[in-house]
């Protein structure tokens, strides 16, 4: 990793020194009126030398949780007691963030196909060409901030090239527990980062249009560690999360529907679905008709449809495989922490908890004269 502060200023086209945080609204663009189109940015330049990291959000413009994020760190972190420079683009896609939508408006294009960017292209690329060669390309390490697409619930995990030893390096410093490997689409902004030395992640959590506190929490505290696993701060720190689940591309599925109607998931209280077992049934709503949705493999549910009504092809659930080692560990993690401290507030699978379910069946065992026990709502840890 390489270390080109050197105690020196941060230059964009214009330069925070050493020992200062400054907030800034650049202009990247122009709105259909001519009116400047501008990102709010951080830069926190730390009094001492140190690697510079970029920490970005709301690439899409209704992905907010991201957003929150940035906000965080932009406010918690002293120049004072840095080293090394942390450059908060709080929204890159501000057209969309301001619109409430995902792409750019009007012609929908795709920020995160741009990268990095031209002068003489169309709105996207002149947008990601101002970002990527004022800020991204400055920094020697990336993070940047997603969450599933709109209609759609996605876990707290990160999509990083593991191939490379310089992008594992920051996942494993971020303690990524899941990770889909690869390299990203062509135009993606941490794609065109790394292959140009500056290794990036992305960081997916939640989905659009939604403010998850505690995938916020989650996502700061992972920050801080990476953070100090590269010397920003002077803190105590992990080089590696304690489990991960590295995914390559043929041990992910998309499980779609296969008719349409009201859809009732079977897997629960663990988001595991097993293999051959029921994933789903998709009824009509008269419940004449029934179609059982069976998992091609034992997985962990990493993402899911956010409404229970589908239409065949629709999708259903992303799973990914995992063995008997993994499924000790995530079971673990749900008993402790609840679900949302790896998911989201959705639930929607069985609706008792791992402890209600084994209470449960103890007093059905002690008491089988007795009616069933009335299920009860989950807590705010298991939703």
């Amino acid at each position: 990793m390489s270390n080109n502060n050197n105690g020196e200023s941060f230059r964009y086209d214009a330069e925070v020194r050493p020992g200062e945080k400054r907030h800034i609204m650049y202009e990247v663009g122009e709105s259909f009126l001519g009116d400047p189109i501008e990102i709010p940015v951080t830069i926190i330049n730390g009094v001492n030398e140190g690697p510079r990291v970029f920490v970005s959000a709301a690439m899409h413009g209704d992905e907010v949780n991201g957003v929150k994020v940035v906000q965080e760190v932009a406010d918690r972190y002293n120049p004072q007691e840095l080293s090394g420079t942390i450059v908060c683009l709080h929204v890159l896609n501000v057209p969309g963030y301001r619109a409430h939508m995902r792409y750019l408006p009007i012609y929908d294009r795709d920020l995160n196909r741009s990268f990095p960017g031209s002068e003489n292209g169309n709105e996207g690329k002149r947008i990601a060409k101002v970002i990527y060669d004022r800020f991204i390309s400055k920094c020697d390490i990336g993070v940047d901030f997603h969450t599933s697409t709109r209609n759609k619930v996605t876990i707290f995990h990160t999509r990083a090239d593991m191939s490379d030893p310089a992008v594992a390096e920051v996942a494993n410093a971020f303690l990524s527990s899941v990770v889909l490997d690869g390299a990203g689409a062509e135009g993606m902004m941490r794609r065109v980062a790394s292959e140009n030395g500056t290794p990036t992640i992305t960081v997916e959590m939640g989905e659009a249009h939604r403010y998850q506190p505690v995938m916020v929490d989650v996502a700061l505290e992972r920050l801080h560690n990476l953070f100090a696993y590269f010397g920003l701060i002077d803190d105590d720190f992990e080089s590696e999360p304690p489990w991960q689940r590295i995914v390559g591309s043929k041990e992910k599925k998309w499980i779609r529907s296969t008719a349409g109607g009201w859809v009732d998931m079977d897997w629960g209280p663990y988001p595991i679905v097993e293999e051959g077992k029921s994933v789903c049934t998709i009824s009509d709503h008269f419940k004449r008709e029934e179609h059982v949705v069976e998992a091609p493999f034992t997985g962990l549910v990493i993402g899911m449809a956010a409404s229970p009504i589908t239409v065949p092809g629709q999708i259903i659930a992303h799973v990914v495989s995992i063995d008997e080692d993994d499924r000790k560990v995530i079971e673990s993690v749900v008993d402790e922490q609840g679900y949302s401290s790896i998911g989201t507030y959705h639930w929607m699978g069985r609706r008792t908890t791992p402890k209600e379910q084994v209470e449960l069946a103890r007093t059905e065992s002690s008491t089988p004269g007795e009616p069933e026990t009335e299920e009860s709502e989950p807590g705010r840890g298991t939703a």
